[in-house]
């Protein structure tokens, strides 16, 4: 029996409130998309949150909200999804690949402070799979000038020093893809504490338009999202206490299984800092086997998957050179089944197969 590698934690209540919607027919840009983005300002501790088309969206209006361009520089990891990178280069600004630190899989802060140039406008930090950065460090990385922005989309939930992740930064951006913790198929969202910021991703995301003059003082496109996805989201969000505790458990017990073998130095098991507390948006491990394991699971009926990508290997951006740490990270990594139907047999199955490639 295959073991999924992600699962949505959806069911009546969600059916539910999908049909009131299209009972409704307020389909789009009704009153559920409010609704929805009070729920996660909320869970997220800003006074603001704007619901966009996906996570990528959420990052291309940040970098719009906050007018980088051209002859501007935005550190961003070198191991992440490449989304981030692209976002930086779709507003004509330049993504500066930077290092990781492998035992983290986040920024090597080292790094970031050499990195830095006098046309550095901004880092888009990663709290990668909901391991959350270590803020005052890379608050203390670069000049005052330099805004810090979230790329928080696996880090819903999890905290830095008792701080929600998506609440650190100018900017927050979250993504509700099925294997993050809250779905909505497709969707996402950016969190603010700046009123000015709120009502410019408001506009950008409806085709730049400022709807008290009827005007468009900046070119955008259509970053809505619908209220049939928020209607997802809004009792998933609702859940979210439920949620988060049920992948800490899964997390935990992939933990105790492994405990063992990363006792032995074959394994590296994801961690927060003291302190912190990690999202488990994903339960990535590295292993030295990693390519042989991905193959033979997947064979067998486990649904494992690499980590993320080591972006400056890619084509679009390899002129970058070399970044050891994510390449590392990147030959190294792999994603275990994370769901709430796992059951404890499961685990153990998964955890046995591990085993046979270390």
């Amino acid at each position: 029996m295959t073991i999924r590698l992600g699962l949505p934690d959806v069911g009546a209540e969600e059916a539910a409130a999908v049909a009131e919607v299209l009972a409704s027919g307020h389909l789009t840009m009704g009153p559920k998309v409010g609704e929805f983005e009070c729920e996660i300002a909320g869970a997220v501790g800003v006074p603001y949150a704007v619901a966009v088309a996906n996570g990528t969206a959420a990052l291309h209006l940040a970098a719009m909200a906050l007018q980088l361009g051209p002859g501007d520089e935005v550190i961003v990891p070198a191991y992440t999804f490449p989304a981030t990178a692209n976002a930086v280069a779709l507003v004509g600004a330049t993504p500066v690949l930077v290092d990781v630190d492998p035992a983290t899989m986040n920024l090597d802060i080292e790094a970031v402070y050499r990195a830095v140039t006098p046309r550095t406008k901004a880092v888009l930090a990663v709290h990668l799979f909901g391991n959350p950065v270590d803020w005052e460090a890379l608050a203390s990385a670069v000049p005052p000038e330099v805004q810090l922005l979230e790329d928080a989309a696996g880090a819903l939930g999890a905290t830095w020093r008792g701080m929600q992740c998506g609440s650190l930064g100018v900017l927050g951006c979250f993504s509700f893809h099925p294997r993050k913790t809250v779905t909505t198929g497709e969707g996402g969202a950016v969190t603010t504490h700046s009123e000015e910021l709120d009502a410019a991703l408001r506009r950008f995301r409806h085709h730049g338009i400022d709807m008290a003059k009827a005007d468009i003082p900046q070119p955008s496109t259509n970053y809505r999202l619908s209220d049939i996805q928020c209607a997802i989201g809004i009792p998933q969000m609702r859940r979210l206490p439920e949620l988060l505790a049920m992948r800490r458990r899964i997390a935990a017990g992939y933990t105790e299984r492994l405990a063992e073998l990363e006792a032995a130095g074959k394994v590296v098991v994801p961690r927060a800092a003291e302190g912190d507390v990690h999202g488990y948006q994903a339960y990535v491990i590295q292993i030295d086997n990693r390519d042989e394991a991905l193959t033979t699971l997947r064979a067998e009926g486990i649904e494992v998957q690499i980590g993320t990508y080591a972006v400056n290997l890619m084509t679009a951006y390899k002129e970058q050179g070399s970044r050891p740490g994510a390449e590392a990270v990147f030959r190294r990594a792999l994603a275990l089944p994370l769901h709430s139907q796992l059951t404890d047999d499961d685990l153990d199955r998964v955890v046995a197969g591990v085993a046979r490639f270390v």
